[in-house]
């Protein structure tokens, strides 16, 4: 058990980190004020601070939850390993799909419900009532987590939307045009904020914070930090103005960006420096619950555990190892890039791809949130009015015709707020004894602000409404499976050690395995199917030869999917359709995108290239006329045969079969005329035009024959035409797309991508 806890630690720092990197490099990121080594760099110096100077007394495992006293030795491990094991997989799960869960949490839930079903073991055993488990389980400890959620989400949602909303009103989106006294004073607030944040949730944390100092009269660093705030932060405040006037004013650097570093560094700080019980204080408290026990000469089921009530000092060897693994962790998991994605995205104020789909909750709210403003704004003259609006109005970047920026998630005033306010929120949670979870009040607070600085339009504020509440979904829903879960797996290992133990432990890896390769499979895939993109030239010529890369990657996708269809169809295989759906679903989600981003493509074309637009619109209306034909074929397919009816007959699949046969010829030379731009080649390709449409009549005809004289299942007829007349209609959609580029393509003229690419 103690080997097992040991590697069971080690996986839980991998995937406990992946899920919480989201709480301190959202900002900085979205923000893009500096690099993404930069970021990572001052991250990880953080990380590796807060872990070597971790708290050194994991109260949480030892005796937050449960009495330690009234479990034996043996009961005690079983508990041990019914968490970890669950906190693994629990974590894993929401990495994969990229959501931020509360690692706190998702702990005090696994140590609840372990407990809790060892206890009622114990009960049933000896013959008590329910209302004993109060003598094993630290009710109250629950109770306040369960208010701790609540007061997170409400809280650090609506502080984060009333400061960024003052914050942009006084400073604006020219807020580099200001006074220098002002982002100084900004400065001074933001730093003074994080700094003291750093000396209560980071250092205040830590063992020889503990420990009392002559210097300040006998105090601990913590009491002195909790009883002299007032000074602290009116010191800290005169200094950190000053420095900041200093830094901007005098030196002539941006004072945001060291607000946005200094912030990224203490919550990393900080997360090390107390979250780090969440990964490690369980094994921890095994190993040391093992070693007083292998001294005493007592049974394992007859050792009382009383002893984790003491406090124990964690070894820095062990602090230090897992600082590095955290660290590691944050360079290399593809997985923290996606969690940290999920965030960003939902706080962007770019047009981005929307992930979460609109549900009657968020256009509920968004409807409701409309309604209140409208009738604010009936109560507020309309020349205040015009003042706000003018605040919260963007500047527009001008930009050459060939150059392309990625503009960031959020500008520096809104990832200096975040972390500002979440500092302050984070620090007087703490003062107050107040059990809020970081990656709540992170994510809350990045939500409330951009709310608040408009990021949340009329054309995404259902989908980001939709994700923030699938969000939040997420986090009861930790607390519940945790609990759930836990105690399950406890129980399960109660009824053999041995066992169940490396039952449990075989199907935690093959299911961490099978996630893993998963995950790896998908990403082979997206890029051995490649992705459509969008196009950024600005004249005709230029679309078509950027656009080739598309048509190349749509048509082997296209080509695949109908194969796939009637393959599918001839063998009755039900799960290949059904991926095949699947597939057609993407592709249409991708097509639908590009159009989406017309507007855009449109807004960068030259005057003398609206041409351009025009072509690039019939491009697009083409290939969702393909998504669209694709789409019934796969349709069609599933439900016969999903819907058992009678298997096509042998003439028809083998028609069918003749019919993928020439479309696979076709899409072939297709694709490869536009891999290698040989735009005068699809004039060889149109020729086939009429052979092709003549086979699929021809098929046609042969049905309605067969269908007068021997046909006999209506279900088989109806399919059958309907395959060959989409068939059509694909074919019709394929060979438009290739007469607008054999009409539109000017074998004369050169492109100006591609007379960059040949001077470079």
């Amino acid at each position: 058990m103690i080997v097992a806890l040991a590697v069971l630690a080690i996986a839980d720092l991998v995937v406990g980190v992946s899920n919480d990197a989201v709480n301190f490099l959202n900002s900085a990121i979205g923000s893009k004020v500096v690099s993404f080594k930069t970021i990572m760099l001052v991250a990880s110096l953080g990380v590796a601070i807060g872990a070597i100077f971790s708290s050194g007394m994991m109260e949480v495992a030892r005796k937050g939850i449960f009495n330690p006293g009234e479990f034996m030795f043996s009961e005690i491990m079983i508990i041990f390993m019914a968490v970890m094991i669950t906190d693994i997989l629990l974590l894993d799960f929401f990495n994969t799909i990229g959501m931020p869960t509360s690692t706190t949490v998702s702990i005090v839930f696994e140590l609840l419900g372990a407990s809790v079903a060892i206890a009622l073991i114990k009960i049933g055993h000896d013959g008590g009532s329910f209302a004993d488990l109060t003598t094993y389980i630290n009710t109250s400890k629950a109770t306040q987590i369960i208010v701790g959620i609540l007061l997170s989400v409400v809280i650090a949602f609506s502080v984060g939307a009333l400061v960024q909303w003052v914050t942009r009103l006084l400073l604006s989106y020219n807020f580099e045009k200001k006074a220098k006294w002002i982002g100084a004073l900004f400065g001074g607030f933001a730093i003074t904020a994080i700094s003291y944040f750093i000396f209560l949730k980071g250092i205040g944390g830590t063992a020889f914070a503990k420990e009392s100092f002559s210097i300040l009269g006998g105090l601990t660093i913590s009491h002195f930090i909790e009883n002299q705030v007032f000074v602290i932060l009116l010191i800290s405040l005169l200094l950190w103005t000053a420095v900041s006037y200093i830094y901007s004013a005098v030196l002539k650097f941006d004072i945001y960006k060291l607000i946005i570093l200094i912030g990224t560094f203490a919550l990393a700080l900080a997360f090390a420096g107390n979250d780090l019980v969440n990964f490690i204080g369980v094994p921890i408290a095994a190993w040391q619950s093992y070693q007083v026990w292998s001294v005493s000469g007592v049974p394992a089921d007859q050792f009382d555990m009383s002893v984790l009530s003491e406090a124990v000092q964690t070894p820095t060897l062990m602090l230090f190892v897992a600082g590095m693994i955290m660290v590691a962790t944050l360079w290399f998991s593809s997985k923290a890039k996606a969690v940290v994605k999920t965030s960003i995205d939902l706080s962007s104020s770019q047009s981005t791809k929307e992930r979460f789909q609109p549900n009657f909750l968020s256009r509920g709210f968004v409807r409701g949130a409309v309604g209140i403003s409208e009738v604010f704004n009936y109560f507020i003259p309309s020349k205040t009015k015009e003042k706000i609006d003018r605040r919260f109005e963007k500047p527009t970047i001008e930009l050459k015709r060939d150059k392309t920026f990625e503009l960031p998630a959020f500008d520096v005033v809104r990832a200096a707020v975040n972390l500002m306010v979440a500092s302050v929120l984070i620090s007087i949670a703490t003062s107050m004894k107040l059990p809020l979870s970081t990656t709540y009040v992170t994510f809350m607070v990045a939500m409330g602000s951009s709310l608040a600085d408009k990021a949340w339009g009329a054309e995404s504020a259902v989908y980001r409404v939709a994700g923030v509440l699938n969000v939040i979904g997420g986090w009861f829903f930790t607390a519940l499976i945790a609990f759930i879960s836990a105690a399950t797996i406890a129980y399960l290992i109660n009824l053999h050690v041995p066992s169940m133990l490396a039952i449990l432990l075989l199907l935690a890896v093959i299911l961490l395995a099978r996630n893993y390769l998963s995950i790896n499979k998908k990403n082979k895939e997206l890029k051995a199917e490649g992705q459509l993109l969008r196009a950024e030239s600005s004249s005709i010529q230029g679309v078509i030869h950027e656009s080739a890369h598309n048509i190349s990657n749509a048509i082997r996708r296209v080509d695949k999917i109908y194969s796939n269809a009637i393959n599918g169809l001839s063998k009755q295989d039900l799960i290949a359709l059904k991926q095949n759906k699947k597939q057609v679903e993407k592709l249409g989600n991708e097509i639908d995108e590009l159009r989406d981003n017309i507007f855009y493509f449109i807004k960068n074309l030259d005057e003398s290239s609206i041409a351009a637009s025009n072509f690039y619109i019939n491009i697009l209306g083409y290939l969702q006329d393909i998504s669209q034909s694709l789409e019934y074929i796969s349709k069609v397919s599933y439900k016969h045969v999903n819907n058992n009816h009678k298997k096509l007959k042998f003439n028809q699949i083998k028609e069918l079969k003749q019919i993928d046969k020439s479309l696979e010829e076709l899409f072939k030379n297709t694709r490869i005329a536009f891999e290698k731009s040989s735009f005068e080649e699809i004039g060889n390709i149109l020729s086939t035009k009429k052979t092709l449409f003549n086979e699929i009549t021809d098929k046609i005809q042969k049905q309605v024959e067969r269908t007068r004289t021997e046909e006999v299942s209506p279900k088989n007829t109806t399919l059958y035409f309907s395959l060959l007349l989409e068939t059509k209609d694909l074919l019709t959609a394929t060979m438009n797309l290739l007469e607008e580029y054999y009409l539109a393509h000017d074998g004369t003229q050169i492109p100006k991508i591609l007379k960059q690419e040949e001077e470079e």
